[in-house]
């Protein structure tokens, strides 16, 4: 009787997190090429990745275009020519009229406050991380009073040339 070889079948946070870097792949600004998927049901119902908006310029053709943020006292520089990968993924499902309540987003790293306010009102009750963000302190409270269960991978900070 032959042995029978047993599966190592990953998890579907883990099939998801995949994705997600997948999806990062098609980002047009390399300060941030971080993808995102939205789930309801084990089934992948939008997605997106950083990127500028249809029918414009991107960074990874025409530059940066860098601002300075001041936040607690601290500057830091953002480009904000694209817009997050969170961002696309909750406009897609409109686009397409579909619902988010309930769902789980899967992102590269903890999402900056503007895309954790969206996705507390898209009604998104679970967001799985990657990796940590410099600047994701505030995200991580409001996801806490709005209720929403944030999880994060591993401890790793994301880091990008001239943070």
């Amino acid at each position: 009787m032959k042995e029978k070889k047993e599966s190592k079948r990953i998890s579907w946070d883990e099939y998801f997190l995949n994705l997600v870097e997948v999806i990062g792949t098609r980002g047009t600004c390399d300060r941030g090429r971080s993808g995102c998927v939205i789930i309801k049901n084990k089934r992948i119902v939008s997605t997106g990745y950083v990127g500028s908006p249809v029918n414009t310029a991107h960074c990874d053709d025409v530059g940066h275009e860098i601002h300075i943020v001041t936040e607690n006292g601290k500057e830091s520089q953002h480009c904000i020519r694209t817009t997050h990968a969170e961002q696309n993924a909750i406009v897609n499902a409109a686009r397409f009229g579909t619902a988010l309540d309930g769902a789980t987003l899967y992102c590269h790293m903890t999402p900056c406050y503007i895309c954790a306010k969206m996705i507390i009102n898209a009604g998104i009750k679970r967001v799985v991380c990657i990796k940590d963000y410099h600047k994701g302190g505030r995200s991580k409270e409001i996801f806490k009073e709005a209720d929403v269960e944030y999880e994060l991978g591993n401890d790793e900070m994301e880091t990008y040339e001239n943070m």
